[in-house]
């Protein structure tokens, strides 16, 4: 893959990520004390980071080095996600939350066989 992509790639998950968190980008150029031009440009890929702003761009955004790079997450940052985002919930979204969960722990211990698909 081209080098140039990977940058990309690497700004798209960054703005996705960043607006997940609900940030707006001029807070996480703050947030890294970098200017609002060079975040735009990390973000569209036309620039690249120092190892410092990349390290601590994974610590504001709550992410592995290898999610940003790649674009896959560990198990554990994934339930951190989850747990961040149902502290947002209120109680009732808390509670289907739940259910919901609990179904697919009951699909997960549920052998699957052909019946299931016809």
């Amino acid at each position: 893959m081209h080098l140039h992509l990977r940058y990309i790639e690497m700004g798209n998950r960054i703005r996705l990520r960043r607006k997940e968190l609900h940030l707006k980008q001029g807070e996480l150029a703050r947030l890294l004390s970098i200017s609002n031009n060079h975040m735009s440009a990390i973000e569209s890929g036309k620039q690249k980071t120092s190892i410092d702003t990349f390290l601590n761009l994974c610590e504001v955004l709550k992410v592995t080095p290898d999610y940003l790079l790649l674009g896959s997450m560990h198990a554990n940052n994934v339930s951190k996600d989850i747990s961040d985002m149902l502290r947002l919930c209120s109680p009732s979204d808390l509670a289907l939350a739940k259910e919901f969960i609990e179904l697919l722990v009951a699909r997960n211990r549920t052998p699957w066989n052909e019946e299931h698909f016809i």
